[in-house]
């Protein structure tokens, strides 16, 4: 029973971070980051790395392998987030003139 437990857990870790790439691929499509929380994400990507970290330091691969995923894609989440934060605006301006 323990033992799918972890897998369980696993699987279910991987799936929920792997709910970070549909966002980052919206952002990387449009170009445009304008509706994205970048604190949210600031928060969600240092709290990845620390559960990261944590499955490494108590050496718990169920958490080290769900949380991989989870690290890249907040970090790519809030990356793409400050470097198109300003073309919705910019868009929105010219739509205007």
């Amino acid at each position: 029973m323990q033992y799918f437990i972890q897998i369980l857990a696993t699987v279910m870790g991987v799936v929920m971070s792997l709910g970070y790439y549909p966002q980052a691929f919206k952002i990387w499509k449009t170009k445009s980051s304008g509706d994205i929380s970048i604190p949210s994400f600031i928060i969600f990507s240092i709290g990845t790395f620390t559960w990261l970290t944590y499955g490494f330091y108590i050496s718990d691969w169920t958490i080290i392998i769900s949380f991989v995923f989870g690290v890249v894609g907040s970090w790519l989440v809030l990356i793409l987030s400050l470097l198109y934060k300003d073309t919705k605006k910019l868009s929105d301006v010219e739509n205007k003139n």
